[in-house]
């Protein structure tokens, strides 16, 4: 949707309308306000392999079952807000956020549901590539990395060594992790998952030293022969002081995240998303075509629809129910 004139002013229109209700002290709360039943409003992060599965969910609802859907272009945490305002209906890669889920969830003012898992599992971690390991052993792991922090300095960590970090508004504890592990590491963000994809491949291609933060589901993890750095495994609790964060990531059973009202009045367009699973290859190879074939998102989704009946049409609900 990106990349097509309607796609640009319904994500215009919805951005506006989400401000205005945002920065509102006297806002109306648009969850009572009528709204299209038709039409299904669903949030896309900034992460290709999200955005593959939102263009496959748009192209089933507005091929299958005659929706409109409008795809929002948002970061995770205002996703949520969105949804608390009314301004979205779907979340449907959620990486963990239980401090959101206390505050819009059942337990705290009620306008978020958990929809539960899409079927991905999630894992974030520190990566180097395979050619480092055989040059340094042992580098993949944090005794390896602080014997050899000095292949990691460039001109702007200076003496310190450089961690590669993406978006900045990404999951992240790196910082915390950093300082627990008492590594002379600075975290240089990319800024986005495409420019720090652009810097690891180029950096790949020269046999150049790479430390840094990457997640699984990933297409790229097909393409480079990268290893995940071994790190203290988590345990319930270890995080909670993000200054000091002496274990890696947990495992995340990814999930969906509804509006609480698009459960009750979403017909049969809520119960395909409730429907909804697919795997990490599912994912992977929507989101390469995308970022690595330079395809159009919702060419991408129409190709893997048209090669994959056998796992999308059992999240159509009965015919009687689907609008055509």
């Amino acid at each position: 949707m990106r990349n097509t004139p309607i796609g640009r002013v319904l994500t215009r229109t919805l951005a506006v309308l989400m401000t205005a209700v945002l920065v509102s002290s006297c806002a109306v709360r648009t969850s009572d306000m009528p709204r299209d039943p038709n039409t299904v409003r669903i949030a896309v992060n900034g992460w290709v392999g999200y955005e593959a599965s939102a263009e496959v969910l748009a192209y089933l609802l507005r091929h299958e079952m005659g929706y409109e859907v409008q795809l929002m272009r948002i970061d995770e945490q205002p996703s949520w807000q969105a949804l608390d305002q009314g301004v979205l209906d779907a979340i449907v890669e959620n990486w963990g956020h239980e401090d959101l889920m206390e505050l819009y969830g059942p337990e705290g003012n009620g306008t978020v549901v958990d929809g539960g898992p899409n079927g991905n599992d999630g894992y974030i971690g520190w990566y180097v590539p395979r050619y480092l390991v055989d040059r340094y052993p042992g580098i993949d792991t944090l005794e390896g990395i602080e014997e050899n922090i000095e292949i990691f300095q460039t001109a702007e960590t200076g003496g310190s060594g450089e961690f590669l970090g993406g978006d900045p508004a990404f999951v992240t504890q790196d910082q915390g992790m950093i300082n627990a592990f008492g590594l002379d590491l600075e975290i240089v963000y990319a800024g986005s998952e495409a420019a720090q994809i652009t810097e690891v491949r180029n950096r790949y291609a020269n046999e150049e030293p790479a430390l840094f933060y990457f997640y699984d589901p990933q297409w790229l993890l097909h393409e480079l022969d990268l290893v995940r750095v071994e790190l203290p495994p988590y345990e319930d609790g270890c995080d909670a002081d993000p200054d000091q964060v002496p274990c890696g990531y947990p495992a995340y059973d990814l999930n969906k995240i509804f509006r609480a009202g698009f459960t009750e009045d979403g017909g049969s367009a809520y119960e395909f998303l409730d429907n909804w699973q697919w795997t990490n290859d599912d994912q992977n190879a929507v989101a390469q075509l995308i970022a690595d074939e330079g395809m159009d998102p919702e060419e991408a989704a129409g190709q893997w629809v048209e090669d994959n009946p056998e796992v999308w049409e059992s999240w159509i609900p009965d015919e009687g129910d689907v609008r055509r």
